[in-house]
């Protein structure tokens, strides 16, 4: 069973409506969960302020969480939400007050609302929710604007052209997931998987390479490994979909096609260099799709803000 006793909504100061608090209650409303509100505020001009002592500094910032709590709390009560504990605290960088919150109050799942990316943006200035991706070690609900009809789709990205353990390993927790969501929403889970075309250059470089009967392996070895993954998760051969090509493509293409309502996705956390010039697949993936992703981490791993 999905194990979810505490649900952490981040909630955004600039909207007036809180798609996150809205599908953390539905998804408490399945499974007996608790919800926590939190938002995060900061204005840079209250540290500028040379002329106040760090103490005229501390009370001026709890002035303002105070202040926004009370209206936070008013907005929920007339929006009909009520009985929700609501936490507001100041930090420039939101997702340390994720994260921080969630590895100290036993948070089982972080939900945030989200919206598309500017590239360019996102590589001079990481948005909250890719850093959340990368660095919590809890599962990310990141909101779009999507219902969660009954006898919906629900997607595992897996990834099961892969030897590596770790691969399988994560493979088999998303499936999990995936078929416990199902149950939860009363909805269907498709396996996707995607794999690489032929490169170019070898065909073009080596003469006697044979492209097609390449083509043909990488595409047989895939399809042997997703009916062995589906059979061992109790999938059935028509909700199995492997397709030639980047998974940043294809999951969002299947993902329209079959109009699904969640994407599970395993997330491997990445920082410095290598974040900003490669990123994750869960983060290009994120962008292009037009419903809820769920962004798993694999087993074991550990944030780097875990004292």
């Amino acid at each position: 069973m999905i194990e979810c006793n505490h649900i952490l909504a981040v909630l955004d100061a600039e909207r007036d409506n809180q798609p996150a608090l809205s599908r953390a209650l539905e998804v408490a409303q399945k499974t007996g969960a608790t919800v926590t509100a939190l938002m995060v505020v900061y204005d840079l001009s209250y540290d500028m302020t040379t002329m106040l002592s760090p103490d005229e500094r501390d009370t001026m910032r709890d002035a303002v969480t105070k202040d926004q709590s009370k209206r936070l709390s008013q907005q929920l009560k007339e929006q009909g939400f009520s009985n929700i504990d609501i936490v507001v605290e100041w930090n420039n960088k939101a997702y340390e007050s994720v994260i921080y919150y969630a590895l100290n109050n036993q948070i089982d799942l972080v939900v945030k609302a989200t919206k598309n990316h500017d590239d360019l943006a996102s590589v001079i200035f990481t948005p909250t929710d890719w850093h959340l991706m990368r660095k919590c070690p809890r599962p990310v609900l990141l909101v779009k604007d999507h219902d969660w009809p009954e006898n919906g789709e629900i997607i595992a990205a897996v990834n099961v052209g892969s030897e590596d353990e770790e691969h399988d390993a994560l493979n088999d927790k998303i499936t999990d997931i995936a078929n416990e969501y199902a149950r939860l929403l009363k909805g269907h889970v498709n396996l996707v998987n995607s794999y690489p075309a032929t490169p170019l250059n070898i065909a073009i470089e080596v003469p006697e390479f044979d492209s097609e009967k390449y083509h043909s392996a990488v595409k047989n070895h895939h399809l042997d490994e997703m009916d062995a993954h589906a059979a061992k998760h109790g999938i059935a051969p028509n909700k199995c979909i492997v397709k030639e090509g980047l998974p940043e493509r294809v999951i969002p293409q299947v993902a329209k096609e079959i109009d699904a309502e969640l994407v599970i996705i395993g997330t491997v956390g990445r920082v410095g260099i290598s974040a900003a010039l490669i990123g994750n697949t869960a983060e290009h993936v994120i962008d292009a799709l037009n419903c809820d992703v769920l962004a798993i981490k694999p087993n074991g791993f550990v944030s780097p803000y875990t004292v």
